[in-house]
């Protein structure tokens, strides 16, 4: 019984279940942004409340860096079976050129929206010394920013944390 209360009071666990960062939603509340669609109609993440969004954000020159993280994207939400109705994918560009007609078809199903870099700079939190560009943010269907993703995440690792995650909330 001593070691008991020994283990629970004094020898705090270490170790974390999950492989994502967490994010206090309450430092870090969605912005209220001037983003519009590729071809300029007015759009908000707003319009995606209700679902888990997996949300990339950069420039609309996406070398091989940002192509292997929208493909990863797309598998990630494949592979939630048939959990992944509850996932919305979203590319926030944040400049306004031009994107490549190829970059636009492989990405089919991805919503794309342009939205200011600096607000998006001052609202998504990075690693030290990281940048927005290298991260996957999780937004939950509340829309809560809630989790980022390590710069070349472990797909696996991203799997089970999504998974763990739609199995375990209600909503979404």
């Amino acid at each position: 019984m001593i070691a008991s209360y020994f283990t629970y009071y004094v020898v705090k666990p270490q170790s974390r279940n999950n492989y994502g960062a967490l994010i206090d939603p309450r430092e870090h509340p969605i912005p209220a942004m001037a983003s519009t669609t590729l071809d300029g109609k007015p759009a908000t993440l707003d319009a995606y409340k209700g679902k888990w969004i997996m949300l990339k954000v950069g420039g609309s020159d996406c070398q091989q860096a940002c192509q292997d993280q929208l493909f990863m994207m797309r598998q990630l939400r494949t592979m939630q079976g048939k959990e992944m109705d509850r996932i919305e994918r979203v590319w926030l560009i944040t400049d306004n050129e031009p994107l490549e007609t190829m970059l636009l078809r492989v990405n089919d199903g991805t919503r794309m929206l342009r939205a200011p870099a600096d607000a998006v700079a001052k609202w998504l939190p990075v690693e030290q010394g990281g940048k927005q560009e290298e991260h996957i943010y999780l937004i939950d269907p509340l829309g809560n920013l809630m989790m980022r993703f390590p710069a070349k995440p472990d797909p696996a690792k991203v799997k089970k944390d999504i998974g763990k995650l739609l199995k375990a909330s209600a909503i979404g």
